[in-house]
């Protein structure tokens, strides 16, 4: 079975959208796959649409911009409205339940989970939402092994935080299941 997931994470500069891209990437890696992944923000950084793409093939990969996504992550409405225009009817979708989804998004596979909440009201951390993600959208897309995700995981989060990022991981995980 060929691998080809072209992942678009978007939020707003903070979110950590581009760290779950990062993950991703890394989880492919772990799980010796081919994988490249490239990021942009607005010049507000912090506040402003972000935008993170990873490329996961078991293929040679010879461009790093998705050009088709097959996966879109929005955890703003800002970011939904920007870039679920850009997705085709088989892109599957998945917005945090805070958000509406707007006329003239055509995909077919929309998934809408509390990730902001569970983050802020069952981990304790909102800035863990991107982690949360991370787990939702492995379970949704059954990409990698629970451990390769997690070594990917540990490799990028800061010293003393592994047990909140895992849970969090979990917590996604679980949402998505």
């Amino acid at each position: 079975m060929s691998i080809n997931h072209q992942l678009r994470l978007t939020g707003s500069g903070g979110q950590g959208v581009i760290l779950a891209s990062v993950i991703m990437a890394e989880a492919a890696v772990q799980s010796g796959i081919n994988a490249i992944q490239s990021q942009s923000y607005g010049p507000e950084a912090r506040g402003g649409t972000s935008k993170a793409e990873t490329i996961i093939s078991d293929e040679e990969l010879c461009f790093s911009k998705v050009t088709k996504p097959t996966f879109l992550l929005a955890l703003t409405q800002s970011a939904l409205e920007k870039y679920g225009s850009e997705v085709d009817e088989d892109c599957i979708i998945l917005i945090d339940s805070s958000m509406t989804l707007p006329e003239g998004i055509a995909s077919k596979h929309v998934y809408s989970l509390p990730i902001l909440e569970t983050a802020k009201e069952k981990l304790g951390k909102p800035m863990t939402a991107n982690i949360v993600a991370v787990g939702a959208i492995n379970s949704l897309l059954h990409l990698f092994s629970e451990e390769d995700l997690i070594a990917a995981v540990k490799l990028h989060i800061p010293a003393g935080t592994e047990e909140l990022n895992i849970n969090a991981l979990k917590a996604g995980e679980a949402l998505a299941a």
